[in-house]
């Protein structure tokens, strides 16, 4: 390992016990160097070189939702960097049975060195965090999903080369990957247009928190009713189920809402640049938000985005625990 990589895997970054709940509590200088690690931590892990600087360390990760890529990345990251993780399921844990939150924070307070948590309400998470004495990351909640932004910002940058000035559309619901992606966004200086039908738009109080951001880094935010206006002239486009985890009974209607306009396909890239990068967190229904052709397209980067989860969440837990 060369002297810079050493350099970069052993910057401080001040963030030991800090909880992880959004994007909103990180400066722009704390978002690039966490993924100036994750990048270096990636490198060594192709290498098939080791880097296990959280070896008897343990992290605790409650699931109130089911998951693939957030459980296998963070499983897989705590053993890689020497750690382990352990699976603590809503249903068979106390929480599960009505012990306040509180109790349970600060009981896995005694034994773990962090918790990740997935689950609905935003303000649980922060309850958790409140009550904790170690860091708390958020897996996924109804309001904010920002493991799964640095690894979006990871992949742009391994694509494009930088963040700052390019410009991402977003096309869909106004849903949690979507307020997290304009904070990222407005943190780091890249330009993002929001296209998404009436009812459907994002939270204004993270518009307006997000247009704030923005003044600071120069980013330019755009929300519209028009995906061809979104897409136009942009270096990456996104998209995301219509009906998020615990929405299933809106499926009939939010498909009426989306269907028509909002379905990302070969016709609605056309307006994008001719090297537009696609990319969806995952799972995507093909026929639905987008396309077969364009999700297996050769613009797409999907499985690349889905692997750098990984990777930036070692970075994240590398630098928190």
């Amino acid at each position: 390992m060369t002297s810079v990589e050493t350099t970069i895997l052993e910057q401080d970054l001040n963030l030991k016990g800090k909880d992880f709940l959004t994007l909103a509590d990180f400066s722009s200088e704390e978002i690039l160097g966490l993924l100036a690690k994750a990048r270096k931590i990636k490198e060594l892990h192709l290498a098939g070189e080791e880097y296990t600087p959280l070896k008897g360390k343990n992290l605790g990760m409650i699931f109130e939702k089911s998951s693939t890529r957030t459980r296998v990345s963070f499983e897989a990251g705590m053993l890689q960097l020497g750690g382990n993780a352990l699976f603590l399921s809503s249903n068979d844990l106390q929480i599960g049975r009505g012990e306040p939150i509180s109790d349970t924070a600060q009981v896995l307070s005694q034994y773990l060195d962090g918790i990740m948590i997935r689950t609905f309400e935003h303000e649980k998470v922060e309850e958790l965090a409140k009550y904790a004495t170690i860091p708390v990351i958020n897996g996924l909640t109804d309001t904010f999903h920002p493991c799964q932004i640095l690894a979006d910002l990871l992949t742009i940058q391994e694509l494009k080369g930088e963040l700052k000035g390019l410009k991402m559309a977003y096309i869909g619901d106004g849903n949690n990957v979507t307020h997290s992606l304009m904070i990222g966004a407005a943190k780091v200086g890249l330009n993002i247009s929001i296209a998404s039908p009436t009812g459907y738009k994002p939270d204004e109080k993270v518009v307006k928190m997000v247009e704030e951001f923005a003044k600071e880094s120069g980013a330019e935010i755009v929300i519209t009713e028009d995906p061809v206006e979104a897409v136009n002239g942009a270096d990456v486009i996104y998209t995301d189920v219509w009906a998020s985890m615990g929405q299933e009974e809106e499926n009939e209607v939010r498909f009426k809402a989306f269907a028509s306009t909002y379905q990302v396909n070969e016709e609605l890239v056309k307006h994008a640049k001719s090297n537009y990068t696609f990319l969806h967190c995952l799972p995507a229904h093909r026929g639905e938000e987008v396309s077969a052709e364009v999700i297996d397209g050769s613009h797409s980067a999907v499985f690349q985005e889905a692997g750098n989860r990984l990777h930036a969440q070692k970075a994240l837990l590398a630098e928190l625990l």
